[in-house]
């Protein structure tokens, strides 16, 4: 049996964990989060499992043998630890349900022995009043429900029973939607959010019910697994996200430090982005790797390719572009993918142009936000989502480093591709002297007397669309240094050319941000594999998954 810590500083959490279907993975589930749990914490954990006996049924030799709770609880002997490192505990449930004493004395005695205490249990159609005094005696309660019609119903029964209860109100309530192998979300998150609450997050690729008992542990795909490490990793206050800053062209750089991520099994929980970073995040957060993002950047090599994306507006009232060229190249990739459907949360920022508000979005469809995000004022036409305009994210939050916070992200890597003006001083000057020492006073010559490309070229240096962007970068420098206090490590790829349309060259881009990234490798795994925590550790207070 384990011995309390001596650290009585730590904090010590109650997690409920109810099913409310028959048709969830519940064992399995539990198990998965109990293991991954006792991972990342390096603590002591107990998994406990309620299990009802109905009176009269007849029992096998295991039944028999288990400990009921019905009255007074009292610690046992002996308890089974697993090959995971947690400990579990089964407990049967007689017609005479569990007191409020008994579960007071239940929740009492295992937190004083251990740092986590998940309880297992599921709920009938009808919840019974002493699951109730659980949840009202736990830190935080998950209700972990199926994706369908009687799912949602079943769910809206327990939080308004839950909400009318004294008591409850210091418990944080949670709704976890499980989807089988290959199941789509397919407006599920809509529709909860309307009728019940809106889902905290998602769990995919769940094993059958009936797959715990013939597979064992071995049920369950990669994002099951993935999945529950995340959850797993909010409640120990470990969560890890990354925050992508905009820049246009030289966000090619955030593939670079997404490669060596995935290259040194360094996992992300949650991607915030604005603009070019929203951009190369919604890919990531959908399932793309960092191979495959960089082939989707080479194919914009080729000399001519960069004007498939230029969708010009005639006449240009409201901005030279319409930037659904480039939402449809999204949309390639993603097609009509919501939030939900993420691999990983995301969180894309857009400003709003009637209040200049910072948006967060976090529901609906994920291209959709990305073209607003990334909807340059001056050059691109805003973009107006259910009745509201919006504009560039840029503008209010190049590097949202403090949406990652507000969603009690604990660890926050912040990628910022912005050039400062020291480094872009030093750019102009480099390139100045290659000029000088290449030759090219003839051609410096006849572009001084015949200066067409400068007159004519709306895409060279000095045109319109620069001066717009130089402006914009200027404002963005100031808001981004603000945002690295925020971060616990802020990686700079080596950017001195702050030309908004190099799209030709993204390989010297993602080079670039593979460099940064493995300069400061080591600082980016201790970061993530530290297991100490904030003592004052608040709860993500919005749902992973949407947000009203």
């Amino acid at each position: 049996m384990p011995v309390a810590k001596a650290c009585e500083r730590l904090p010590r959490q109650v997690i409920a964990l109810a099913f409310l279907s028959e048709q969830t993975c519940a064992s399995l589930a539990s198990a998965q989060l109990a293991g991954s749990l006792c991972a990342e914490t390096q603590s002591e954990v107990v998994l406990v499992r309620l299990r009802p006996q109905e009176a009269g049924v007849e029992t096998n030799s295991r039944q028999a043998e288990q400990p009921f709770l019905n009255g007074e609880f009292h610690f046992p002997a002996g308890m089974q630890k697993t090959a995971e490192g947690f400990f579990t505990l089964t407990l049967g449930i007689r017609s005479d349900p569990p007191t409020p004493a008994g579960i007071e004395s239940l929740v009492a005695q295992l937190n004083r022995h251990f740092r986590h205490v998940l309880i297992e249990t599921r709920v009938n159609e009808i919840a019974e009043p002493w699951f109730f005094e659980l949840v009202r005696r736990s830190d935080l309660a998950y209700l972990f429900t199926n994706t369908t019609t009687e799912g949602i119903y079943h769910l809206d029964r327990v939080l308004r029973e839950a909400r009318g209860m004294d008591g409850l109100a210091s418990t944080t309530i949670r709704a976890i939607g499980c989807l089988g192998e290959g199941e789509l979300i397919d407006g599920f998150d809509l529709l909860a959010q309307k009728v019940a609450a809106p889902m905290h997050m998602f769990v995919h690729g769940c094993p059958a019910a009936d797959a715990e008992e013939t597979e064992g542990k071995t049920a369950g795909g990669d994002s099951f697994r993935a999945d529950l490490r995340r959850l797993a990793r909010e409640i120990g206050g470990r969560l890890t996200g990354l925050a992508l800053s905009s820049g246009a062209a030289k966000g090619f750089a955030h593939i670079g430090v997404i490669q060596v991520l995935e290259e040194n099994g360094i996992e992300v929980d949650v991607v915030a982005g604005a603009s070019m970073g929203a951009y190369v995040g919604a890919l990531w957060a959908f399932g793309k790797n960092g191979q495959e993002l960089e082939g989707l950047a080479r194919e914009l090599e080729g000399r001519w390719a960069l004007w498939s994306l230029l969708d010009p507006v005639f006449p240009p009232r409201q901005g030279f572009l319409g930037g659904v060229a480039v939402k449809k190249r999204l949309m390639r990739s993603i097609g009509h993918a919501r939030f939900a459907d993420m691999v990983r949360p995301l969180r894309i920022v857009a400003a709003n142009l009637a209040t200049l508000e910072r948006t967060v979005f976090s529901t609906g469809e994920v291209a959709a936000a990305v073209h607003a995000s990334i909807a340059v004022p001056g050059i691109c036409v805003p973009i107006t989502l259910d009745g509201e305009t919006y504009v560039d994210g840029g503008i209010v939050d190049p590097l949202p480093v403090g949406v990652l916070r507000e969603m009690g992200v604990a660890r926050v890597i912040a990628v910022d591709v912005i050039p400062t003006p020291d480094r872009i001083r030093y750019g102009l000057q480099a390139e100045q002297e290659l000029a000088r020492h290449n030759g090219k006073k003839r051609r410096l010559f006849f572009r001084k007397v015949l200066p067409l490309d400068q007159q004519l070229n709306y895409f060279a240096r000095g045109n319109l669309f620069e001066i717009l962007m130089r402006s914009l970068h200027g404002a963005q420098i100031r808001m981004a240094e603000a945002s690295w206090r925020l971060a616990d490590l802020v990686l700079r790829p080596d950017i001195c050319d702050d030309r908004w349309l190099d799209c030709r060259h993204p390989g010297k881009f993602i080079a670039l941000g593979r460099e940064a990234a493995e300069r400061h490798l080591e600082e980016i795994k201790a970061l993530v594999s530290k297991k100490e925590e904030s003592y004052e550790r608040k709860l993500a207070p919005t749902p992973m998954a949407t947000v009203v």
